[in-house]
């Protein structure tokens, strides 16, 4: 058994779609979604180009994680979180 973690472009709103649509894909046995961070952690016997492929069918962009973009997503949130906080006019 295998775990395959991804980056898909996606709001709250997509959680559904993303569960939907790999919940067809044989040999995928538990998907995890974080919407915040974009991050879907699949497990099962499967090749990472088919979940791609299942992903960018129902047009959902979708690539590997990798450390990078946990980083971005951290710096992204922090950012919303200070224009938020503060008020300058």
């Amino acid at each position: 058994m295998e775990s395959t973690e991804l980056k898909v472009e996606m709001v709250a709103l997509h959680e559904k779609r993303v569960r939907k649509c790999l919940s067809k894909v044989k040999g995928i046995e538990r998907v995890e979604v974080e919407a915040s961070l974009q991050k879907v952690v699949v497990t099962g016997c499967v090749n990472r180009s088919k979940i791609l492929k299942a992903l960018r069918r129902v047009g959902l962009r979708a690539e590997p994680w990798s450390p990078h973009n946990e980083l971005l997503s951290a710096y992204a949130t922090t950012s919303l979180m200070f224009n938020n906080s503060y008020s300058f006019f």
